[in-house]
């Protein structure tokens, strides 16, 4: 074998190791970038050429190295894991945090919340009973009630506001998902032409990988990788992505409370597909659904609302049915307090605006009786009366909410623990990174010494050889 052959085996550790040093480099630089995946160039050694031929002289002795790729070192098992864990934990803290705002806006128990009011509400009833006579308590008495009425009122709108918000924040989830399903594609047509033409897209495949980690955070989105490198996002085992093609979403149903409230389904459908429903396999978007559904398939909003008009009709049934018994001063038979009826909880109001139409005595008795008020005033200790019904929504709705931030707590913690795999894989090391470009660097200085001492050599052999003795 010649001398010079040497020159290209130290040559090519020279720009072996340097290449390793690019990649460490680039390693350490983005130590600090979110979903970055760390890199190593893969070292493989270049074998001798040996010729089967009769008078071959090669010695079998290989000739240098060569960078032969420059490997990702993620996980996509991890990668999998973390993508589900997302999709379960934004799927539970929607629904959390839905309960949670709900909860806040019931107002219990606090001095000024319904329960509060409906118990002053029926100490009007019982001043009026002690004291049939006086305007003043029969004021009071309509002036609670306003109150009651306004009440009821104020946290049905809360409910309905809730809802129209969490509409509006699904339909903007619903635009954000369509850009990342976009983005996806351009990365997937970018990456394919780096790729093909032989180089590596790493940092784009990193981009990518956030995206979908973001879509599946969304809409419970999973990724399937094709032989070319381009990837296909799943969503309910319908394509998403599907390499550079995108398939959109969008919102349909109802677009207000009263309509849910009459059983109209929000739910999101593919814009291609006539309507046909994406079935969503969790994900923020999902809760939000979920959150949003009719009463009858489990929605927390419209149920909420639903409960509000059963407390607003129970509480106008057992007042006006006892307030019609009664009698005014003047002997005019009682109508009812509140409306008639009421469709909902929005519907609740006091009819009375004199305080001589407050029917305060039993037929017969005189203008002075306050039965029939005290038989109102008992409504408030009943069993079944309003009272009961409220303590039944405020408690029910803490347990969820208690229940549901739990379920969040844990999920996110089981995403934090996944996240923590993720990053101890695929996050750089800095300690390792150092090791690894003084490795790096020691191997490359071998080569330049190398090379300096075969050029020592050949320098002899040319320069010097035969003119031993002259």
């Amino acid at each position: 074998m010649s001398t010079f052959s040497g020159l290209g085996t130290a040559l090519s550790s020279l720009v072996a190791q340097r290449q390793a040093l690019d990649v460490s480099a680039q390693n350490v630089a983005n130590a600090n970038t979110v979903g970055y995946t760390r890199q190593r160039a893969s070292l493989v050694a270049v074998p001798g050429q040996t010729l089967p031929a009769m008078f071959a002289t090669g010695d079998g002795i290989g000739n240098g190295v060569r960078a032969a790729t420059v490997d990702r070192l993620g996980d996509v098992f991890l990668d999998a894991k973390v993508r589900a864990a997302s999709s379960n934990a934004s799927f539970l803290t929607a629904r959390a945090d839905a309960l949670a705002t709900l909860e806040k806006s019931l107002g219990e128990p606090s001095e000024t919340g319904l329960a509060a009011q409906l118990a002053d509400f029926w100490g009007g009833w019982a001043d009026v009973a002690n004291g049939s006579d006086r305007d003043a308590a029969r004021a009071v008495l309509l002036e609670r009630g306003v109150a009651v009425a306004t009440a009821v009122q104020t946290r049905y709108s809360d409910v309905q506001t809730q809802w129209q918000q969490a509409r509006g924040t699904a339909v903007a989830l619903v635009d954000r998902v369509n850009a990342a399903a976009a983005s996806i594609a351009d990365l997937n047509e970018k990456i394919l032409a780096i790729e093909n033409s032989g180089g590596t897209a790493h940092e784009l495949s990193d981009q990518r990988d956030l995206l979908v980690t973001e879509l599946s955070g969304l809409v419970g989105a999973s990724m399937r990788t094709r032989d070319n490198g381009q990837v296909d996002v799943l969503v309910g085992g319908n394509a998403l992505v599907s390499g550079t093609h995108v398939s959109t979403l969008e919102l349909g149903g109802p677009a207000a409370f009263s309509q849910a409230m009459a059983g109209q389904s929000v739910t999101v459908v593919w814009a291609d597909g006539a309507g046909h429903r994406a079935e969503l396999g969790g994900g923020r978007i999902a809760g939000l659904v979920s959150v949003l559904a009719p009463a009858g398939d489990g929605g927390l909003l419209t149920g909420a609302g639903a409960r509000l008009d059963g407390l607003a009709r129970s509480l106008a049934d057992a007042v006006n049915d006892v307030h019609a018994q009664g009698v005014t001063r003047d002997g005019t038979p009682g109508g009812p307090f509140f409306t008639q009826d009421p469709a909902g909880a929005l519907d609740l109001r006091v009819v009375l605006t004199d305080p001589a139409s407050v029917a305060a005595a039993a037929p017969g008795t005189g203008a002075l009786d306050g039965s029939v008020a005290a038989r109102v005033a008992a409504i408030g200790s009943t069993s079944e009366g309003p009272d009961a019904t409220w303590r039944s929504i405020v408690t029910d709705l803490g347990v969820q909410a208690a229940a549901a931030t739990s379920r969040a707590t844990v999920s996110q913690k089981a995403l934090q623990s996944v996240s923590l795999q993720q990053l101890a894989n695929a996050g750089v090391d800095l300690d390792e990174e150092s090791v690894s470009m003084l490795a790096h660097q020691r191997a490359y200085e071998g080569a330049a010494r190398v090379l300096t001492v075969i050029d020592e050599m050949l320098d002899t052999l040319i320069n010097r050889t035969g003119i031993v003795g002259r």
